[in-house]
């Protein structure tokens, strides 16, 4: 068994009170959380202007024995790197409903004030996605030219340099989740991504294996890569898997997540066909110490029975790297 702490990431879980989160957090047989700054859960410009809001949260995290090593910004984030999309009405506050320029600016200001309260919170990483003015560029008819592609990329290294100017100060780092509808999604997508934040090591990622499996690219190759970058800043433990019968497709057929018929789906820890023994050995070679946060998705499982299920199988897969050679004591 490792040391790594098993967190909780908590966007799948943000309907809920934060007091009974935690509570059932520990139950389930976590070390800490992973906090999403939105929904019931918490309230981010609550903690920006409150420090009793602070104290509560640290205090509620306290009580239960747990620790939160990094905060989730995914939504939020989503909304300063994407092009107009009525979509984001669902992430903005309600009152900026179909306002793109002012979803935008909501996103760039919530993103600073992140960082902020990380440093309140003595957290060091916050995860997340960018958003991509191109996505819906991803196939090339109508043609897609490089000027486009190249224009995506500089508007969102544009978008985000000044909320990695917020975070160097605080002297955090952002670990984007490589993602499909992110401006990185894939493996030469997030290498030509860093290429544009190559002065701005605040800028890394948050490996998560799932997203890559069903693309064909190999999760541990990946990870091995980027963590010769040092570019690797949190980690995910979360599974998937790739189903295709003669008739499914990877790009889902506009079918709901969890759909038998789909081509691939999230499933949870161990359900699915990420390789973890390979992702821990390349973990463990890098000298990665930090948490093994569980993103639990799986549509066809009761959360608290595939989350409780999920911390266990996160202990058994990590082990500890050797501080010996085996063969040292083959001597005379």
């Amino acid at each position: 068994m490792g040391n790594r702490l098993v967190t909780l990431c908590t966007c799948q879980w943000a309907d809920m009170d934060f007091e009974e989160l935690c509570a059932l957090a520990k139950q389930m047989g976590y070390d800490g959380l992973e906090i999403a700054t939105w929904g019931n859960s918490f309230d981010l410009d609550k903690a920006y202007e409150d420090d009793g809001y602070i104290k509560f949260i640290q205090d509620t995290l306290a009580k239960n024995g747990l620790v939160c090593k990094a905060l989730a910004t995914h939504i939020i984030g989503q909304c300063v790197g994407d092009a107009p999309d009525p979509r984001l009405n669902n992430f903005a506050p309600a009152a900026l409903a179909d306002q793109p320029e002012a979803i935008r600016a909501w996103g760039v200001e919530s993103m600073k004030k992140a960082a902020k309260v990380a440093d309140k919170l003595g957290v060091k990483v916050i995860t997340g996605f960018t958003g991509s003015p191109i996505w819906k560029w991803l196939y090339s008819f109508p043609q897609t030219t490089e000027e486009m592609v190249e224009n995506g990329f500089e508007e969102v290294f544009q978008l985000w340099k000044p909320i990695m100017e917020e975070f160097r100060k605080y002297g955090l780092k952002f670990a984007l989740e490589v993602h499909p509808g992110e401006i990185a999604f894939d493996y030469y997508s997030t290498l030509r991504l860093l290429k544009k934040f190559e002065d701005y090591p605040e800028f890394g990622l948050n490996f998560d294996p799932s997203h890559l499996l069903w693309q064909g690219v190999i999760p541990h190759l990946f990870l091995k890569d980027f963590m010769e970058m040092g570019r690797v800043y949190h980690v995910h433990m979360k599974d998937a898997a790739v189903t295709l019968d003669g008739r499914s497709g990877l790009l889902g057929s506009h079918i709901d997540f969890g759909d038998l018929r789909r081509g691939w789906n999230f499933r949870s820890l161990g359900h699915g066909q990420v390789d973890f023994e390979e992702i821990i050995r390349v973990l463990n070679a890098y000298g990665y110490d930090g948490p093994l946060s569980v993103e639990w998705e799986d549509s066809g499982m009761d959360r608290v029975d595939g989350a409780t299920e999920a911390a266990a199988f996160v202990r058994r897969v990590d082990f500890k790297k050797s501080d010996i050679k085996f063969d040292d004591a083959i001597a005379n």
